[in-house]
């Protein structure tokens, strides 16, 4: 049987996305295109800095604006300023989103960092690995039980990078760990995608290049690249642009996270304009 997305509705109409890392950058832009599609919000952001990460990071005033742009499009939102790298308070927020809308359909596993300092320091390992992936896990693991008991199916979402899918990322403490946890993180989409396969909960993961936000802008961020000699050398893109636009990146998720990839699960999906394609 023949199967056409139908385009009637917008593309989340009647979902409820819960999406970490959502106060700036990335998370940002996909929380307005998902409300723009439709959907509901739960939204979650550190709201604060973390010692090892060299570029500004989001504000408690930069989620309150979050949360007006998605009123501003007609849709509900719960925020919450919270730590991926506290299960509790992770758990309290989804717990609060789902209290609210009586569902959750979509998880966007987005919270990550880029610890990439000049001054070399073993924390920025444990701080990439404890936000990029063991963030991650706790994001989905909060989440599995009521996707599971709705018996509606579903769909998780895993922002990785192009650094989770070849060897680059410099030969820092935090470059390493940021390599690692983004490579991480690809182990576990899929892993969960058996097991959550016979729930209809599918999950995917996307991996940009480098994308105009304030991060990949931060001088520090370029200081680091240039004295590394192996992030130096990387060569760029195969098509003619040096990064690609936070709203790129959104699309794919809201693809992966809309019903028109009803089938498509355990998936890497490169939003890198060429970048794996030259390795």
């Amino acid at each position: 049987m023949r199967y056409v997305a139908q385009r009637t509705t917008r593309r989340l109409d009647g979902k409820v996305a819960f999406v970490t890392g959502a106060a700036g950058g990335l998370g940002r832009s996909h929380v307005q295109r998902m409300a723009e599609e439709g959907a509901d919000l739960v939204i979650v952001d550190i709201c604060r800095s973390v010692d090892t990460v060299p570029y500004p990071q989001s504000t408690p005033e930069e989620l309150s604006d979050a949360v007006e742009e998605v009123r501003a499009l007609g849709r509900r939102v719960v925020a919450r300023e919270t730590d991926v790298r506290d299960r509790a308070a992770l758990q309290e927020a989804y717990d609060a989103g789902l209290a609210e809308f009586g569902q959750i359909d979509i998880v966007v596993a987005n919270a990550g960092i880029a610890p990439l300092l000049v001054e070399d320091r073993v924390q920025a390992w444990h701080d990439a690995i404890d936000v990029n992936l063991t963030g991650t896990f706790h994001i989905i693991e909060v989440a599995i039980p009521s996707m599971v008991a709705a018996e509606q199916g579903g769909s998780i979402v895993i922002v990785s990078s192009t650094a989770g899918l070849v060897g680059i990322g410099g030969a820092s403490n935090g470059g390493l760990g940021y390599a690692a946890s983004k490579h991480g993180v690809v182990g576990l989409m899929r892993t969960y995608a058996n097991n959550l396969a016979p729930h209809n909960i599918r999950v995917n993961s996307v991996h940009p290049t480098g994308v105009a936000t304030r991060m990949v802008a931060d001088p520090a961020i370029a200081e680091f690249v240039a004295q590394d000699p192996i992030l130096s050398e990387t060569a760029p893109n195969a098509l003619p642009v040096d990064t690609v636009e936070p709203v790129d990146v959104s699309n794919a998720v809201l693809w992966l996270a809309s019903d028109e990839a009803r089938y498509v699960t355990g998936v890497t999906l490169p939003v890198d304009a060429g970048f794996i394609n030259r390795r």
